[in-house]
């Protein structure tokens, strides 16, 4: 009689001996490339010939942007200390007003002003009232829309930034890069289509699920790029792996795909995850190239602020940035701030020490970022998002000191490019910017207005999940921002 432990033995022998097989064949297809997928192995029918889910597609209408730059500015910056711009608020400081709020401390309905901390300046044609802070930015607002009017949710960081990132407060749902990754595919098959920059405090609250791909495949998530070191890790060839033996290994898997062209995969779950392995492949040549600022002169590399202690690493993300969507990649997320507290724009104790920071780590970068986009001729085709996932209170937060409070009830975000008319303000909060009192948007409304720019109604792209056609914009659907649009 066999026992327990002998059937044990045998079995683990034989999971490593097909383990082996295993991972070998996952290695031959890894080199072969699209030709030996799209040959081999077919759909969750077992029938229809295998399409790769990252292959490059015409939106369904005429589009702006062929790719998004969301420039995330994790805490939530005060939109009445940079771009929303509240003169009455000047000699009210620590004065104490009837005021509705709602942020982290919960409900009130009194407070003390805390009067902006910065002298405001009208910068472009447009006359656009800037704050000290954002100097440099201050030089772009004629290819600038403010959106003064943004509402979200929730509050909270974790639901808020879900919301901003997916459009709902729940985790579980796709991300935006993930939609615009499943809408229009990869243009380069040897980079990622949808990549996340973190900051290098640490990553935000709630993680992964800001740019996970949700109920969709695993192929539309982001990947994420490091800002110190190596940016994209594993990439580089094993050690005795010269490029010599690569292109000979190469040749030896093309040859053994056109003599056995009858096998065939069937497992779709399978054919994701090679599919996953030979981007990582093809991405051992693509994406060294890509992030390889080298090659830049020493002009760009000043103007994004990457001689500057403060601001280097938010500058070398900006300008990896432009090079990624300038070799295809669709969307790219660039995080400001990570952590908590004074980490990022979340200013509860001193909203001077903690703006003074951030900005100055951001302002040189996104706009060396604008002008570099625009005299190349990549702006209108590139769409630039601004903004976190929501603004702050114009009453301090605490009995002393000039901390702000969350608010969502009203804040500043803007978009830059790719469609969106310059120079124009739309929106208004009440004169001490508590909440959105004119032309009031959601959340929802900015996800629709980076969709349309892309070429999609955002009420008609759509994953069937759950026994709904979802959307970004939610199963109710939403309208752009059309005075935005150009």
């Amino acid at each position: 009689m066999t026992t327990n432990n002998e059937f044990c033995r045998r079995t683990r022998r034989q999971a490593l001996w097909e383990m082996g097989c295993g991972f070998t064949g996952t290695a031959l297809a890894t080199m072969l490339g699209d030709s030996f997928l799209g040959t081999q192995s077919v759909a969750a029918d077992g029938k229809t010939a295998w399409e790769n889910p990252l292959a490059p597609k015409q939106p369904p209408l005429p589009a702006k942007a062929k790719s998004v730059i969301f420039l995330y500015m994790y805490g939530g910056p005060s939109h009445i200390d940079t771009f929303d711009y509240k003169p009455a608020m000047k000699g009210m400081d620590n004065k104490s007003i009837e005021v509705k709020t709602f942020g982290r401390g919960g409900h009130k309905n009194k407070g003390r002003i805390v009067e902006p901390r910065w002298d405001f300046k009208q910068y472009g044609e447009c006359g656009k009232w800037v704050s000290d802070l954002f100097p440099n930015l201050g030089t772009c607002v004629d290819d600038i829309a403010f959106i003064h009017s943004m509402t979200a949710d929730s509050p909270i960081h974790g639901s808020a930034m879900l919301q901003m990132n997916s459009g709902r407060i729940l985790s579980g749902s796709p991300c935006l890069g993930s939609w615009v990754n499943y809408g229009l595919g990869t243009v380069n098959q040897n980079l990622p289509g949808f990549v996340v920059m973190l900051d290098p405090r640490g990553g935000p609250i709630s993680g992964a699920k800001n740019w996970s791909s949700g109920f969709m495949p695993a192929h539309y998530q982001a990947t994420v790029m490091k800002s110190n070191g190596s940016p994209i890790l594993n990439l580089k060839p094993q050690a005795g792996m010269t490029d010599a033996l690569q292109r000979d290994l190469l040749d030896t898997m093309r040859k053994y795909n056109e003599q056995h062209q009858a096998a065939r995969i069937e497992n779709t779950d399978l054919a994701a995850r090679i599919s996953s392995y030979e981007l990582a492949y093809q991405m051992q040549a693509a994406a060294p190239d890509a992030v390889d600022l080298s090659k830049e002169d020493a002009r760009t590399i000043d103007d994004y602020g990457m001689n500057d202690e403060k601001s280097k690493t938010f500058g070398k993300q900006c300008l990896m940035a432009r090079r990624l969507v300038e070799r295809g990649v669709r969307c790219v997320q660039i995080y400001s701030g990570g952590a908590h507290n004074d980490d990022n724009w979340d200013a509860h104790n001193d909203i001077a020490v903690n703006h003074n920071l951030h900005a100055a780590e951001t302002d040189k970068p996104i706009a060396a970022l604008l002008k570099d986009l625009k005299q190349r001729g990549m702006l209108d085709s590139t769409l630039v998002v601004w903004g976190g996932e929501f603004g702050r209170q114009p009453t301090a937060e605490y009995e002393k000191g000039t901390g702000r409070d969350h608010n969502a009830y009203g804040f500043t975000m803007w978009m830059a490019g790719g469609g969106i008319k310059g120079g124009v303000s739309v929106g208004k909060t009440d004169e001490l910017g508590a909440a959105a009192v004119e032309n009031r948007y959601h959340v929802k409304n900015l996800h629709a207005t980076i969709l349309d720019r892309l070429g999609f109604d955002p009420n008609h792209l759509t994953y069937f999940f759950g026994g709904l056609d979802q959307k970004l914009v939610g199963v109710e659907g939403a309208e752009p921002i059309h005075q935005v649009l150009a």
